[in-house]
């Protein structure tokens, strides 16, 4: 079941950039239900060209591992078997970098909102400020 509408990405990606705006960066940010499929890609005046397909990468992540970024970055940093052969087999479709949290609704993960323009630190504000932005991050 979809739970996750256009206007809660556009409320999510809104509230992402203007987390960058007071941190003085700019930012891409993509939402994606929670099988991975895009709802919103909403680029920031000056964000960089690759930075929506970054965004859009960690979104992926994000939703379908039902963890922040983050987290799976700390589990691609010790170095797991799984991890090692992700890349060939996911083909970038998934980037476990720092800067995506999922969005959950009563408890259940319902999408993702990953950010990428900023440094890792600020991409995962903004993302944990759009997710805050409809309903938890």
């Amino acid at each position: 079941m979809i739970d996750l509408t256009l206007e809660m990405a556009e409320r999510a990606a809104k509230a992402a950039l203007a987390k960058a705006k007071q941190l003085g960066t700019v930012m891409t940010a993509s939402v994606v239900d929670e099988s991975g499929r895009t709802v919103l890609i909403m680029r920031g005046d000056g964000a960089g060209f690759l930075s929506t397909e970054t965004s859009k990468a960690k979104a992926m992540a994000a939703a379908n591992f039902r963890k922040s970024t983050k987290e799976l970055g700390d589990m691609v940093a010790k170095g797991s078997p799984f991890w090692s052969a992700a890349p060939a087999v996911l083909k970038g479709e998934v980037l476990p970098s720092i800067g995506a949290v999922p969005i959950m609704k009563n408890g259940r993960v319902i999408g993702a909102i990953g950010c990428g323009g900023g440094t890792g630190e600020q991409d995962h504000e903004c993302a944990a400020a759009g997710a805050e932005a409809v309903g938890g991050a």
